[in-house]
């Protein structure tokens, strides 16, 4: 029987996918936004300078920026940190969040295709960076994530709103 060859990075790809993905250690993002009360979600909570919603838009605001930048090479930085972070701790609108949620999704599959298409070379330096790589690109999104999506929890808690 012939034994299957693995390509060299196929371990690390799938380190990294489970990473962004699964939660592993910590809260998934789906787990910390399901059953968020809509009447809640622009709420700061007395102690915390910061609602849901902002903390929403912040993930899906840096999430894309770190995509962008791995991918594009027009990439252009936002400044810091007005443009990573909403203006009002309340939504636009009603559909706002589920909008928000969805591209925080779909960013994040963007992210995993990336690491897993087997020709992404996840250590070579982005050319329009200043030494990235696109494995460091994807371990800031898992990290950056697990981070906000811990504070997301923090709001809820303090709501009144977590299971």
């Amino acid at each position: 029987m012939p034994m299957k060859v693995l390509e060299p990075d196929a371990s690390i790809r799938e380190h990294v996918i489970a990473l962004l993905n699964s939660g592993n250690a910590h809260v998934k993002f789906d787990d910390a936004i399901d059953g968020m009360p809509a009447k809640l979600v622009g709420v700061r909570p007395a102690g915390l300078p910061y609602s849901a919603w902002e903390q929403l838009e912040h993930i899906r605001i840096a999430q894309w920026d770190i995509l962008d930048f791995s991918v594009n090479p027009k990439y252009a930085a936002l400044e810091w940190p007005k443009a990573y972070w909403p203006e009002s701790p309340e939504p636009p609108s009603a559909a706002a969040w589920g909008k928000s949620v969805q591209q925080v999704r779909a960013d994040l599959e963007e992210m995993i295709a990336l690491v897993r298409n087997s020709k992404t070379d996840l250590y070579a330096k982005i050319p329009w960076g200043d030494g990235q790589t696109i494995l460091r690109e994807a371990l800031l999104v898992a990290d950056h994530n697990a981070y906000h999506v811990g504070e997301l929890v923090a709001v809820r808690r303090l709501l009144g709103a977590w299971k």
